[in-house]
């Protein structure tokens, strides 16, 4: 039986990646990527000849099913997502969940998280923060900010971290500002890429920044609650 192991990427960066991860790209015998294309410019860069396979999203049941039987024929295979930490916003989950059901070992690699990046440099008190990830699209975004609202009135989290594109990022702040108030907030653009940026600040002057500047990039938000 081999080995499934989940290898986070760097988010940006291509220097933020542990010695153990590239040992471990090197020795399997396989990686699965959400996108091999953008995977392949991380491992030409550390010299990483092992072969790929797409496994994203839109992967069929059958993907699945084929690197099972690799991990059940004694084959290591790596996962990694496009960025970060692979099951985390990714359809990294359901492969492990499988391999667990199939008594393939599991062993998770530490490594780059958007969310750890950015809060630690908010300057906020991360001792309790509730991470959502992106909100819904529009089905159920408004209940979801009424559900958020409702969870930080009785004072479960200090800080709630979640995800946002570009084209979305505006909307999101204006939502949550209607939902939870004039909040204090950390904005994280691009981190640990060339054009990073963090705005802090009331959630809004951090619209008014971003009417003013066009918002590019991934971003990663933070709210605090108290």
């Amino acid at each position: 039986m081999g080995i499934l192991y989940i290898v986070p990427t760097p988010i940006g960066n291509l220097e933020d990646i542990t010695f153990r991860a590239i040992k471990i790209l090197k020795e399997v015998d396989l990686i699965a990527c959400e996108d091999t294309r953008h995977t392949k410019i991380l491992l030409d860069h550390y010299q990483i000849t092992t072969p790929t396979i797409s496994y994203h999203q839109h992967s069929k049941i059958q993907k699945i099913s084929f690197l099972i039987n690799k991990l059940k024929d004694g084959k290591n295979v790596a996962l990694v997502s496009d960025a970060g930490t692979p099951g985390i916003n990714d359809p990294g989950g359901l492969l492990v969940q499988e391999a667990i059901k199939n008594d393939v070992q599991v062993i998770a690699l530490p490594g780059a998280f958007a969310a750890s990046v950015a809060l630690s440099a908010s300057g906020f008190p991360a001792d309790r923060f509730l991470f959502v990830g992106f909100l819904p699209k529009k089905k159920g975004r408004q209940t979801m900010l009424r559900n958020l609202m409702k969870i930080s009135q009785v004072d479960l989290y200090d800080l709630l971290v979640l995800y946002e594109s570009p084209h979305r990022v505006l909307k999101t702040l204006q939502d949550l500002q209607l939902a939870i108030g004039n909040k204090d907030v950390v904005v994280g653009r691009e981190l640990t890429k060339k054009f990073e940026e963090i705005k802090r600040g009331k959630i809004a002057e951090v619209i008014t920044h971003f009417k003013n500047n066009n918002p590019k990039g991934e971003f990663v938000i933070i709210i605090r609650n108290n």
